[in-house]
């Protein structure tokens, strides 16, 4: 093999292409900023990006309102179960 000859060089020329068209379809299939020689990095844009963070803040919200719900709840099972029977009785009987 002439290592010297065009032919190399045109092999090398066509590897690299190769290489990098894959390497943008990869990162551009799975979500990866894909990067431009001229204009820097270009973002995958979403549409309905906007709805679903909106979607998910909200879904966030009532959550963390049930979760501390649950909190209050756990403490009050907490309390009942290791106050003293007696003093247990006593306040619900206060209570009726």
């Amino acid at each position: 093999m002439n290592f010297a000859g065009p032919t190399f060089i045109l092999a090398i020329i066509a590897m690299s292409t190769l290489g990098w068209m894959f390497t943008t379809w990869v990162r551009a299939r799975h979500g990866y900023p894909v990067e431009n020689e001229w204009t820097g990095t270009v973002h995958r844009t979403d549409p309905d990006a906007g709805r679903k963070i909106d979607l998910l803040s909200s879904e966030n919200e009532k959550l963390t309102g049930r979760i501390s719900r649950l909190e209050e709840r756990i403490a009050v099972l907490e309390r009942i179960a290791t106050d003293p029977a007696a003093r247990t009785a006593r306040d619900i009987d206060a209570l009726r």
